[in-house]
């Protein structure tokens, strides 16, 4: 058994397609797939199992999976890129037809003409040959599936308007929760060419046209002016013919569809990608959850503005928040067009707040240099050979470089050990750097170990040499600690002063 939309699937090869014919089983009446909210009586014909088909007077019982053909059926078989009805077939009684159990429908497939209902008989009940049926379609799901598929017409239309008559389908799939439509183009559609198809489509749903299918001889709906049908199809003659409006859509198709776009209620058009060279797919939503979606977009609309209402130089983490909000809309299924603007928006914010922290960074860098420069002076006046300091530099490498010139140029015969918070106080990311003179070098105290000891002890790494190291650490809960520790190796290892 294959995979089916509900579970395990039955399915039917040749020989017991010819069986069935042999048996002068005839092949199943699925007309009345194209009615809505009406249940059908019909007559079990055959039931498949995994082990052939039951024989007359043997039943199928409680908890087993059974394919049942049908005599007529109101559920509509998985074609044309739509997914099949789900629901459950009533089993009735002989003497008062009232129901005595149910087969749960979660598969229908079409073999040859035969129309094979795939599910499990439910508690305490048994079918065979012969029993008396109700097909219970679960319409509530159709009506979610059949906007789905009238609006792929309805988008087909939108991409030629759009794209050019170039633009051709090369596949659907349609369901009750989302639409796909893949088509022929070179190359991604732009933010414009998205908002344009989004809104053709939408525009039709709001002209309220109606929807309407008429079943007519293949060579005359051939000849219909602007006609589409999908390429390398192979169509039966008579075909059935679908019509939005006048003439807004001229397709040919099996499927079930709604009676007038207003039906669909809402489209978004989620997402275009690329899903084989020159082939390109979208997926677009309708009714409630379009309707989620557009409310979804107008927060992050709102998220956007609030965010370009910051200002930069009075928001140390402008950037971050940038990133934070691009990172869930990235995340957020609403239109793609309006989702490519918004990410546009924040990464201008993004870079307006790391522009804006560097401007912040070089005034903390130049106040930061001022007082090394008095800390330094001060520590030679006490005669100190090493000093520890606190700096105010970030996690900026480029401004350590300068510190230590500061200190070389001041001090050229003192070690110099400084750390930094990324963002002061917030226990994160710390900088860790050191230069140490040959002199004190040849008594022992060497940077690179010097960092090492004082890294190891919040989850840091450093590296380097004797005379000059530096590393990092992801975080760092207490840094008066770290400070301490690095005197106290300083200290053991060479006299501060």
């Amino acid at each position: 058994a294959a995979k089916g939309l509900g579970g395990e699937r039955l399915e039917l090869i040749a020989e017991q397609t010819a069986w069935l014919a042999d048996e002068g089983i005839a092949v199943t009446d699925d007309s009345f797939k194209y009615q809505w909210d009406e249940d059908v009586d019909a007559v079990v014909k055959a039931i498949f199992t995994s082990d052939g088909f039951l024989k007359d007077g043997e039943k199928a019982k409680e908890g087993d999976m059974v394919g049942i053909v049908l005599d007529k059926s109101s559920f509509y078989a998985e074609a044309g890129g739509q997914d099949p009805d789900l629901g459950t077939i009533a089993i009735l009684s002989a003497d008062d037809e009232k129901p005595s159990g149910q087969v749960v429908i979660n598969d229908v497939q079409v073999y040859g003409g035969y129309v094979l209902h795939t599910g499990i008989v439910s508690q305490g009940a048994s079918i065979s040959v012969g029993s008396p049926i109700k097909c219970q379609v679960d319409y509530a799901r159709r009506r979610d599936v059949a906007p789905n598929h009238s609006m792929t017409h309805v988008l087909n239309a939108a991409l030629r308007d759009v794209l050019g008559e170039t633009c051709d389908q090369r596949g659907s799939q349609c369901n009750d929760e989302k639409l796909r439509f893949d088509f022929s183009f070179k190359s991604a559609l732009s933010v414009d060419q998205l908002r344009d198809t989004e809104n053709y489509v939408r525009d039709t749903i709001e002209k309220k046209l109606p929807v309407t299918a008429k079943v007519m001889p293949l060579a005359e709906a051939k000849a219909i002016p602007g006609v589409r049908a999908m390429f390398g199809e192979v169509y039966p003659d008579p075909v059935r013919v679908v019509t939005v409006g006048e003439d807004s859509s001229v397709e040919f198709c099996g499927g079930t569809h709604i009676a007038n776009t207003e039906e669909a209620e809402a489209f978004v058009l989620t997402e275009e990608t690329a899903v084989a060279k020159g082939i390109r797919r979208i997926t677009a939503l309708t009714r409630g959850a379009a309707r989620k979606a557009i409310e979804g977009g107008a927060k992050f609309e709102k998220l956007t503005s609030e965010l370009e209402a910051l200002p930069a130089d009075e928001t140390p983490d402008l950037d971050k928040r940038a990133g934070a909000l691009r990172k869930d809309l990235d995340s957020g299924e609403f239109s793609a067009a309006l989702k490519s603007e918004l990410r546009a928006r924040i990464e201008a914010v993004q870079k307006k707040g790391i522009e804006a922290k560097k401007r912040l960074l070089a005034g903390r860098v130049d106040k930061c240099l001022n007082d090394v420069n008095a800390d330094v002076e001060k520590a030679l006046a006490e005669g100190k050979k090493a000093l520890v300091l606190n700096l105010d530099i970030g996690a900026d490498s480029k401004a350590s470089q300068k510190v230590i010139k500061a200190v070389q140029k001041l001090a050229p015969e003192m070690a110099f050990l400084g750390i930094s918070e990324e963002e002061a106080g917030s226990g994160g990311k710390i900088l860790c750097f050191a230069v140490v003179p040959d002199a004190l070098v040849k008594e022992g105290l060497k940077a690179n170990e010097w960092i090492k000891e004082v890294l190891d002890m919040c989850g840091g790494r450093g590296g380097g040499k004797p005379g000059s190291a530096q590393g990092q650490a992801p975080t760092c809960a207490d840094v008066d600690a770290v400070i301490a520790k690095a005197e106290s190796f300083v200290a053991n290892a060479v006299p501060v002063a």
